[in-house]
């Protein structure tokens, strides 16, 4: 299964901002080919009917045999400029993420932060002994290296040296399903991130590769976060100059933790390259990156680090807030991060119903948020939060009318629309669209025959239009499906156009 406009994001912050992740930021790939003069096509030299104009962008090769729904709607007055099949349901792939920021906005408010507790079977005294400290998950999606760093930093401050006895890891806030039945056999890459209740780094890590120096040399292999959690075992080589590379990055899980395999060839003087995988525990590789952190700021632990739940005589000492849910929207929509999709599904369960947080009451919980927020899903099927599965089932016109909600609401507009990635300037949208560079803010999709876009879009008259397109089952490849698509809404923004509300069938 492919999910290329739903990377699983970045690995932590920091390094989205530089270029990666995921988060979600980390599987980003864009691809657009010059098909028909391409997004960037040469405006009309007369005015056009926007709806002819829009209807010819969906009938280029890439989407060749594909069933294909849209909808226009201009936001001002819902006026349609655009329809082709607007009801008929079909799989969304990620555009499936903009119903899950939504219910997750209005269940908790962009300003809530989920909870990490931190107990201990009794309060550090002067010497900053404690004998066991226990780790209770609530549920963080977007927990990074940095901020256990903090969340050790704190405890540090609160007196903690040592831990006499075990590291107790509670993820209980969840179900211990980590992957949804629907998704069939899942893969090492990032974006099959599992879900825990007690995560790190969006439950993913990075390993890149340099060749070595002459050909027949070990290639260099780095992994991040550097946790002996992760064992490395590199049977890699160096080829000769101009070699295609045939690397192969995987991991497993073993007794003690993940062991990361390191297998082919990469050409002497080839570029160095990152590869971002995908743990098979979040609760113990979120252990492994907390026992660095505390090692890091000279808490020594002497016992070890195991899975279990918290006893009720255990004592607070630290009670550490994650980044706001605004945040954390933000960066999982524009990075399309699969992993924190359906954490915020589970995290809507736990607080409807009480933990543990399921797909089984976590998507009830999202269809009751978003029926009270007016988005009407009677009919259509919501299976999970990300929209990994393929049984997922949404209408453009549910989509556009869900986009029209969430734009007009006080509560979650101004967060919503943010978290949207921008027409060739970032997230899933960062090299596409050039033809309408920052005048598009819209959720990609994309899974095998799958490919979406929905959002927002600037008219040449300064109007905005709402729009969904939900293509499936096409014949080209992904590149020319997306491309149509990016073709289709920098039509939108083309000054070319004459724009007509639709006839009415």
């Amino acid at each position: 299964m492919v999910n290329r406009g739903a990377s699983a994001g970045g690995l932590w912050v920091t390094r989205a901002r530089a270029g990666i992740l995921l988060v979600a930021s980390f599987l980003l790939v864009s691809a657009v080919e010059a098909e028909g003069g391409g997004a960037a096509a040469a405006t009309a030299t007369s005015p056009a009917k926007l709806s002819e104009r829009l209807d010819a962008a969906l009938l280029g090769r890439g989407l060749r045999r594909a069933r294909v729904s849209a909808l226009v709607v201009r936001a001002r007055d819902g006026a349609v400029l655009f329809e082709r099949s607007p009801d008929q349901a079909l799989t969304p792939a990620s555009n499936m993420k903009i119903l899950t920021a939504m219910a997750a906005l209005e269940t908790f408010g962009p300003t809530h932060r989920f909870e990490t507790a931190v107990l201990a079977d009794r309060s550090p005294g002067a010497d900053g002994v404690v004998g066991t400290l226990y780790v209770r998950g609530g549920g963080d999606p977007a927990m990074t290296s940095e901020d256990w760093w903090r969340l050790s930093a704190d405890l540090y401050s609160r007196g903690l040296r040592r831990v006499e006895g075990d590291v107790v890891l509670d993820p209980s806030a969840f179900d211990g399903a980590r992957w949804h039945p629907d998704w069939g056999a899942v893969s090492s890459r990032a974006y099959h991130a599992p879900v825990g209740g007690l995560n790190a780094n969006y439950g993913a890590f990075a390993v890149t590769v340099r060749p070595g120096a002459r050909p027949g040399d070990p290639v260099l292999v780095d992994v991040d976060p550097q946790v002996p959690y992760l064992a490395v075992m590199n049977r890699a080589r160096t080829g000769p100059a101009g070699q295609r590379s045939s690397l192969v990055v995987d991991r497993r899980a073993g007794a003690d933790g993940e062991l990361v395999t390191v297998d082919g060839q990469a050409p002497a003087g080839g570029k160095t390259k990152t590869y971002y995988r995908s743990v098979t525990d979040p609760t113990r590789y979120a252990g492994a990156v907390l026992g660095m952190q505390l090692a890091a700021l000279g808490v020594e632990v002497q016992g070890k680090t195991q899975v279990g739940l918290v006893p009720p005589a255990a004592v607070p000492v630290l009670e550490f807030q994650g980044r706001p849910l605004g945040e954390i929207v933000r960066l999982f929509v524009k990075f399309s991060n699969n992993a924190v999709a359906e954490s915020l599904v589970k995290a809507m369960g736990a607080h409807a119903t009480g933990a543990p947080g399921s797909w089984e009451n976590g998507i009830p919980a999202s269809r009751a948020a978003l029926s009270s927020l007016g988005v009407d899903l009677e009919g259509l099927r919501v299976v999970d939060g990300s929209g990994l599965s393929y049984r997922d089932k949404l209408s453009p016109r549910v989509l556009v009318e869900a986009l029209r909600i969430g734009r007009g609401s006080f509560r979650i507009g101004p967060e919503l629309t943010a978290a949207l990635p921008i027409a060739n300037g970032d997230g899933t949208l960062e090299k596409r669209v050039e033809g309408a560079p920052g005048r598009v803010r819209a959720k990609t999709g994309l899974l095998n025959r799958v490919t979406s876009l929905s959002g927002f879009a600037e008219l040449a008259d300064g109007e905005v239009a709402i729009f969904s397109v939900l293509t499936n089952g096409y014949r080209g490849t992904d590149e020319q499906a997306m491309d149509a698509l990016d073709r289709f809404v920098a039509v939108l923004t083309d000054p070319g156009n004459e724009v007509q509300p639709a006839a009415s069938p």
